[in-house]
């Protein structure tokens, strides 16, 4: 019993952990766009996002759900198995966001938690229904995000090709507030959900909290505002790296185009969370920012940079896959 509670304050202290490292590497996600355009200064930005991170992490649950229960059953694991997801995720995000690399924290902890179950109960451990959601959420994250980025640059070029590049920056630098603000809000109703649905699994799992008489899975209060106030205090710490990837290296953005950037990515977001499908948000608007930069032409886009973030996104799965399997065989060994 005594090491079962051990285990559960490691998890619970380890997911914490998960998400103030979500938080500063997605800071960039929220605020690199407004930052690089010059509508907030840098410590402006990060206080609005990290306010806003808080308060739409603690509006939805579903993708909390899904992480939580549909990626396997509770009861066919152990407190070992989300050990190993929550130890191997945020090696992986500090590793990338010390290179600069605005890489997925969600793929991160979903890859762990995948390899970690495929340790402990093998393949038929896992469950279709949340795999096919993650599948899903990482493809469809960067490819919708790119369409619709460039979609609304191209509707926002044609209902002000009129007005003067300097009065569509001033009209749009006040735009960009709610754009940047809502990217800020999705992205708490998602990242954020992932470490709510790791801690409440492990609950579950160790029989701490039991599923309702419908079979639904409900996240506790305090779970919920812990893992909501960490998310925040890491985007407010900030990954000024990443910042600067997003904010200046892949595209130079105008106002307008920051604007544009933002709210496909927050209709991408939103979109999925809310069904409990747990997508990226990295990719999520690092694609509308590809699709902003190639609605002037392919050139805009400084395609290098987004190599190396496809390269990562194409990387992370696979190594924090393998990396939870073996570091559940390791703890099991020890434990």
């Amino acid at each position: 019993m005594a090491t079962t509670t051990l285990l559960v304050l490691a998890v619970i202290f380890l997911t914490l952990v998960y998400d103030m490292t979500n938080g500063w590497n997605d800071a960039a996600n929220s605020i690199a766009t407004v930052v690089s355009t010059k509508v907030l200064r840098p410590y402006q930005a990060v206080a609005m996002g990290a306010t806003l991170d808080f308060i739409g992490a603690l509006v939805s649950s579903e993708v909390a759900r899904t992480v939580g229960k549909d990626i396997a059953a509770p009861h066919t694991l152990t407190v070992v198995t989300f050990l190993a997801a929550v130890i191997i995720a945020p090696i992986w995000i500090t590793l990338c966001t010390y290179q600069g690399l605005p890489i997925s924290c969600s793929h991160s902890l979903l890859g762990g938690l995948v390899g970690a179950v495929l340790a402990t109960s093998g393949v038929k451990g896992l469950k279709m229904e949340g795999i096919k959601k993650i599948a899903f959420g990482v493809f469809i994250s960067p490819i919708l995000g790119f369409i619709l980025g460039f979609i609304v640059v191209a509707i926002i070029y044609w209902f002000f090709k009129r007005l003067s590049l300097a009065k569509v920056n001033k009209i749009f630098g006040k735009l960009q507030l709610v754009s940047a603000a809502a990217m800020a809000f999705s992205h708490g109703t998602g990242d954020a959900q992932k470490g709510m649905g790791i801690i409440t699994g492990t609950l579950l799992t160790a029989g701490w909290i039991s599923l309702d008489a419908e079979g639904q899975m409900h996240i506790p209060l305090w779970v919920r505002i812990l893992c909501a106030l960490t998310i925040a205090m890491g985007t407010a710490v900030g990954g000024w790296r990443v910042v600067k990837t997003l904010g200046s290296k892949l595209a130079h953005l105008k106002p307008y185009q920051g604007f544009a950037a933002e709210t496909a990515a927050s209709i991408t977001i939103l979109m999925n969370t809310l069904s409990g499908v747990p997508l990226s948000t990295t990719h999520s608007i690092t694609g509308a920012v590809m699709g902003v930069g190639s609605s002037q032409g392919i050139r805009i886009v400084k395609w290098g940079i987004g190599g190396k973030i496809v390269f990562a996104w194409f990387v992370t799965f696979p190594v924090c896959i393998g990396g939870g399997y073996l570091i559940y065989k390791l703890l099991d060994i020890i434990f």
